[in-house]
């Protein structure tokens, strides 16, 4: 039987975290099994100790003992998973777990090892127009500089069989853990098949935490990364 390994790095989302937690544990896989694996990267909101409370079969907590960055609690969670195919999915509320039957049965059919959830291939809203077009803008480079041909380079669904994942050497600490992946898997020969998802944007105000010189650093990482490993 398949078993899907969640990743789910988490940082001050107190609001959200049960729910999200919740709609995971109803996604509906068939007859593949699932497994939540949750990196506390030193919360100081309150969300740690709402994830201390939970003691559910299927669910991994782990903790950070300081706040090392989204990409360094993805590196985390890798070394804990145990599933044939991995998934990223944040805190929050924009992304919708119902979804991931869609995005990895590509995976499942052989058709694909590497697949991303493009918020782009359907009409959807966004939270502001420089977070559109500065997403916008990194596809288009990651797509110039590693031969891609995705529209959707940052978004937060990236799926992968787990043999592939573990076997990339990630750096990353904070949010230059996708332009890192996308470079890595890229120049290893590995086609990036997208499967249409739906997003609901939240705003700096909601607990949004990319930056603007977020985007500068994924720009930087993908230039650096086409000429080294």
């Amino acid at each position: 039987m398949t078993k899907l390994s969640v990743i789910m790095p988490v940082y001050n989302e107190r609001e959200t975290i049960l729910e999200i937690i919740g709609e995971i544990k109803k996604a509906r896989l068939g007859n593949t099994e699932k497994e939540i694996v949750i990196v506390d990267d030193f919360s100081t909101d309150g969300t740690r100790e709402i994830l201390k409370k939970i003691k559910e079969k299927g669910i991994k907590i782990l903790y950070h003992h300081k706040n090392m960055g989204k990409g360094y609690a993805i590196r985390t969670a890798l070394k804990n998973i145990t599933g044939d195919i991995v998934i990223i999915q944040d805190a929050d509320l924009e992304y919708d777990p119902q979804e991931y039957g869609k995005l990895i049965e590509p995976i499942i059919r052989g058709e694909s090892a590497v697949v991303y959830g493009s918020r782009n291939l359907v009409k959807n809203e966004y939270s502001t127009l420089s977070f559109f077009l500065g997403g916008k803008a990194v596809t288009v480079i990651a797509n110039l500089l590693y031969n891609t041909k995705i529209t959707d380079e940052p978004t937060c669904y990236k799926v992968f069989k787990s043999e592939i994942f573990k076997k990339i050497n990630l750096k990353c600490k904070r949010f230059e853990f996708c332009p890192e992946i996308t470079a890595k898997v890229s120049k290893l020969g590995y086609k990036i098949k997208e499967i249409p998802i739906s997003y609901h944007p939240r705003d700096k105000k909601q607990g949004k935490k990319i930056k603007w010189r977020d985007g500068i650093e994924a720009v930087w990482t993908l230039i650096k990364y086409r000429f080294k490993d």
